[in-house]
């Protein structure tokens, strides 16, 4: 009676810590996404729907480089961090080995954004962006760092400072940002290039404060004197899977960034401006509930991880973490689509009226994508969690894949225009979610009976 008294607390202490370490991010994630949402209101009053356009495109290049030097990187390190703590090993060695490792890669691919700028300029028909893309190359060195000490604080099952940096993150950017556009309002190539240089600014705020967080960890002198190395190659096979899925994405928006508006263009003198809607308008909304989960994604890596070295299947923690994100993502996919007349007037309001209209159609139509992404996500943190951070990978190419001969197809004909872009993208969503629930699934099943013997 006293062991079953004794599991059932502390089946209820994990629930918990899960539940906690979710909302923490969720509620940074948030307000964090609300206030880059709010920015939009004046930033839009300010350059335009072109500057928004203009912003945008600089965009997808960056992202793919920022993907593959940061983004995959708080999930599997989260991973490798929590596997260590459950086993009582020290942390630090491997946060000194991964710093190493992705500033290294995050420095080549600052260099490589700068060489290419004038390439991709060309290629978008935007000569005059060249400047932007160097002013928002650094970043991606920046977040690399920033990443490194997220996935470590995660992995330890400590939220908090992700949140703050995320809020640290935006109001630094928007601030900035705001008072760059404003002075550089006459010129909309000079205002996007400010824009795009308090981007990195914000960064290296966020940079600073997750360091001097880290240096106030209780172990951290005695540990930087340990003899132990992590090997990069160990970092590297878990790491490298969960950057080329988190990569897909932002490879596909670069191709959309040049796809969309060269199949528009051909019947519609606004390509630039239905891309920076659809893009900046549209997939900002979209995002937030998307954000908004993250926290789940997040909390299921070190929860799921502690259990496998545990030895238990991990089956219960994966449809705990799974169901919390159906029932968050549902609400927020029916209320995009109830309230995107409002959600439009409120942040976008100095658009013109057809404008707020086609972003009204775009919003409703890209709702239902809020549920698939939002599961998409977590799922692929929890494949990254059970060593199979290749399958989300798969998934996620396949996906993509569809989605972008469908945007071909589909956006070509003028009766569609950009509204195909939007079906294109929920059909992808859409597998990509059913790939990763269907890999998932069969994972810990065969862990369930691995453990059952």
């Amino acid at each position: 009676m006293e062991r079953m008294k004794e599991a059932a607390v502390k089946k209820t202490s994990e629930k918990g810590k899960l539940l906690t370490g979710a909302a923490t991010i969720a509620m940074g994630g948030l307000v964090a996404k609300l206030i880059g949402a709010f920015y939009r209101i004046p930033l839009t009053n300010l350059i335009g729907g072109e500057g928004i356009g203009l912003y945008q495109l600089v965009y997808p290049f960056y992202c793919i480089l920022l993907t593959i030097s940061a983004t995959g990187i708080p999930s599997s390190i989260a991973t490798l961090t929590a596997r260590r703590a459950a086993l009582n090993e020290p942390t630090f060695p491997l946060v000194k080995t991964c710093m190493r490792l992705f500033l290294s890669i995050g420095a080549v691919s600052t260099a490589l954004m700068m060489l290419a700028a004038p390439l991709l300029a060309r290629m978008q028909g935007e000569t005059r962006l060249t400047s932007g893309y160097f002013a928002l190359a650094p970043s991606v060195l920046l977040v690399s760092a920033i990443s490194v000490f997220r996935g470590y604080f995660q992995g330890k099952n400590e939220m908090l400072p992700t949140a703050v940096s995320e809020i640290i993150e935006q109001s630094v950017k928007v601030g900035v940002g705001l008072l760059a556009a404003y002075f550089f309002r006459s010129d909309v190539y000079k205002a996007v290039t400010a824009l795009l240089v308090s981007v990195t600014i914000s960064e290296g705020v966020a940079l600073a404060f997750l360091w001097l967080r880290f240096r106030r960890e209780p172990s951290l002198v005695r540990l930087t004197k340990t003899a132990e190395k992590i090997p990069a190659k160990s970092v590297l096979r878990l790491s490298i899977p969960v950057t080329l899925s988190a990569c897909l994405l932002p490879t596909f928006s670069l191709i959309d960034s040049v796809l969309l508006v060269r199949l528009i263009k051909p019947y519609a003198e606004n390509a630039v401006t239905l891309y920076g809607l659809f893009s900046g308008g549209a997939v900002t909304i979209v995002n937030l509930p998307v954000s908004v989960c993250y926290g789940v994604a997040a909390a299921s890596i070190p929860a799921l991880s502690s259990a496998l070295e545990k030895g238990e299947s991990g089956r219960k923690k994966l449809l705990y973490s799974l169901l919390l994100t159906a029932l968050l993502s549902a609400v927020s996919s029916a209320v995009l689509w109830l309230f995107a007349g409002q959600a439009v007037r409120i942040l976008f309001r100095s658009l013109a009226a057809t404008e707020q209209e086609i972003l009204v159609r775009l919003v409703k139509g890209f709702s239902v994508s809020a549920f698939t992404l939002s599961c998409t996500q977590t799922l692929s943190a929890c494949l990254t969690a059970l060593g199979k951070p290749s399958k989300a990978a798969l998934a996620m190419g396949v996906a993509m894949a569809v989605k972008t001969l469908l945007s071909v197809l589909l956006v070509s004909r003028p009766a569609l225009g950009i509204f195909g872009a939007v079906i294109a993208a929920n059909v992808g969503y859409a597998l990509s979610f059913a790939l990763d629930l269907w890999f998932a699934l069969r994972e810990t099943r065969a862990k369930y009976f691995a453990v059952r013997g």
